[in-house]
């Protein structure tokens, strides 16, 4: 089976179009939708008490996302990610903005209890949900990559969960493998959202993970590299050869046109993807 099944995703997730609940924060939704929509995804914000638990049981994968998270939205939150867990919807966690905000950060920890798919974060989000640093600036990192790599390897192996450290090289691990991506573009961060929506296309490959390549199922891991190198390539695509500038605005229109354009084929040409030796850390 190829290592890294990116395109084999990809063209999954065209073929069957999973449903993807999220319960993201209030400046993204538009953003996150379209983005899902443009991959192959259908995407559904249902963030309504009462409601969130029922439909996580229905949806293919769930995105919680805690970057504006008011009462009922954190509510909401619990709801789904024990709904999912009874249904065995795959889930991710998007611990927005933890480390100095104590009401995300405890609600963050609390989920992240809760047994999720997949965490996916910043380094400096992922440090602050282990409790190893204060966090970033608001939604910006202020910790490198390489500087979250044994922290989040920690946090998988505790969790028993995958977890996803973006940056300018992707660091993905389930506490014993190790996959970096290298694909992406830092015009990623001057979109609002950029990293958000990274969150619902990851729910949305890991959705079709099970599905048999030469008789194997792809593992959560490598799905979750997968996702970081389709939205990576696209990301490329969008920004060009460098013949014509390209701003923000610019760039969201372009990388929406790649994420629905893309092929596999594109894919694979332009993945840059490799595994690392284990790192040494203590359970």
């Amino acid at each position: 089976m190829n290592q890294f099944p990116s395109a084999h995703l990809l063209a999954e997730i065209r073929s069957r179009g999973p449903l993807v609940h999220s319960i993201t924060n209030t400046v993204v939704t538009n953003f996150t939708a379209n983005v899902l929509l443009a991959v192959g995804a259908a995407p559904a914000m249902v963030d309504i008490v009462g409601e969130s638990g029922m439909f996580a049981g229905i949806a293919n994968g769930l995105l919680v996302n805690l970057g504006t998270p008011t009462p009922e939205q954190r509510l909401a939150a619990v709801e789904a990610a024990e709904g999912a867990t009874q249904a065995q919807t795959p889930w991710v966690l998007d611990p927005v903005a933890v480390g100095a905000l104590p009401i995300r950060t405890e609600l963050a920890r609390k989920l992240a209890d809760m047994h999720p798919t997949v965490i996916r974060g910043n380094a400096s989000e992922i440090l602050g949900l282990a409790g190893a640093s204060a966090g970033g600036r608001g939604v910006d990192a202020t910790d490198s990559t390489g500087s979250a790599a044994e922290v989040a390897m920690q946090l998988a192996r505790e969790k028993e969960t995958v977890v996803a450290v973006s940056g300018p090289e992707d660091f993905i691990t389930d506490g014993d493998r190790v996959i970096r991506v290298k694909n992406g573009d830092a015009m990623l961060t001057k979109v609002t959202g950029g990293g958000c929506a990274l969150g619902a296309v990851i729910a949305a490959f890991v959705a079709v993970r099970s599905t048999a390549i030469e008789n194997q199922d792809v593992s959560v891991l490598d799905a979750v590299a997968a996702a970081h190198v389709v939205y990576g390539v696209c990301a490329e695509i969008a920004v060009g050869d460098g013949t014509t500038r390209v701003g923000p605005g610019t760039f969201a229109v372009n990388f929406l046109d790649a994420l629905h354009a893309v092929t596999p084929e594109e894919v694979s040409a332009k993945e840059r993807t490799f595994e690392t030796t284990q790192l040494q850390v203590s359970k």
